[in-house]
């Protein structure tokens, strides 16, 4: 049995991972990229993105999108959400600096926010609504 429980999809999601996001790009087909993004257990999922990047023109408030988190290693695991984008706004430096020390630790985190051009940036929400997922390690 290789299932995952709610609370164990909500913690694997809430780790360090880069998360692979999903959108449609009609009539291209979907947008795949990697990100960083956050989430905490029973919450909104969130990331930030350029307005003006291709990303950041296909998202509007009610688009759907998937983000899937993977483990590098064996046994691998893996959760795919599937949800509507519920807010943007504008984003500040307090959620880039967030964003990079739970990526690149507190010094790395501080260095990376000092030197990123923050003007401009959009912080994207996302309600998780659709989970699918796997652990072979349960298997």
């Amino acid at each position: 049995m290789t299932a995952i429980t709610k609370e164990e999809k909500q913690d694997f999601l809430a780790g360090l991972h880069v998360g692979v996001l999903s959108l449609s790009d009609n009539p291209k087909g979907p947008l795949t990229i990697p990100i960083w993004y956050d989430y905490e257990p029973g919450g909104e999922l969130w990331f930030i993105t350029d307005p003006n990047s291709l990303k950041g023109k296909l998202l509007k408030v009610g688009v759907r999108l998937s983000l899937m988190s993977q483990s590098e290693e064996p046994p691998y695991k893996y959760v795919s959400v599937e949800g509507p984008v519920v807010s943007i706004d504008e984003s500040t430096e307090d959620d880039l600096l967030a964003m990079a020390v739970r990526y690149l630790g507190e010094d790395g985190g501080k260095q990376y926010a000092e030197n990123s051009n923050t003007s401009g940036g959009i912080i994207v929400r996302v309600k998780p609504e659709r989970w699918l997922s796997v652990d072979y390690g349960k298997g």
